[in-house]
């Protein structure tokens, strides 16, 4: 018997582009046409900062401008799970559950071309993850967005800001890639 589309689609282990940029372009469409928001995930993290700091030092959270502009104030607060940070939650859980479906994953703590130009240090792989995540989160506050707001909102609204951060996320991500990783050679024998 064969299984439903939807299924067998659940279950592959890598997606078509061209399916999953058809089903962001309609996301996109419906966060437009519900909410008259843009996709992107960024503002989730500055929200839940600004949100544990209020816990720890309210009054510190109230007199940082940055943080009421995000948050709000104690007297007039912002919500700070909204759609968005619904958005972050479900892209976690989604690539829980696709890993799980698709059966053919396994748990790679350092992947191979990593372990092959730096080692199989699992402290230095998740010193080097946390390091450029806080790069990456820090360049998307100053860039004011994300690469799902800046990369594919504004893209798919052909805003120059967007196609602007592409064009420098490749021109910066291109270059690195090749200095980290030159002269290795991936399993299919190119370099």
């Amino acid at each position: 018997m064969t299984a439903n589309p939807v299924v067998r689609l659940l279950k592959t282990p890598r997606w078509s582009p061209y399916v999953v940029g058809t089903m962001l372009g309609v996301l996109s469409w419906i966060t437009f046409a519900t909410m008259n928001k843009a996709l992107g995930t960024s503002t989730t993290m500055v929200r839940a900062t600004g949100a544990a700091e209020r816990i720890v030092a309210p009054a510190h959270a109230d007199n940082t401008p940055y943080f009421v502009k995000y948050i709000g104030t104690r007297a007039e607060p912002n919500a700070v799970v909204d759609w968005q940070f619904a958005l972050v939650i479900f892209l976690a859980f989604g690539a829980f559950i696709a890993a799980r479906l698709s059966g053919k994953v396994r748990a790679e703590h350092i992947p191979d071309l990593w372990q092959r130009r730096f080692g199989g240090s699992r402290a230095l792989r998740y010193s080097a993850a946390f390091a450029g995540g806080i790069i990456l989160i820090i360049g998307a506050r100053m860039a004011g967005g994300c690469t799902s707001g800046h990369g594919l909102s504004g893209g798919m609204q052909l805003a120059t800001s967007g196609w602007i951060f592409m064009g420098a996320m490749f021109a910066g991500g291109v270059p690195t890639a090749l200095l980290l990783y030159s002269g290795l050679k991936d399993k299919g024998g190119a370099s």
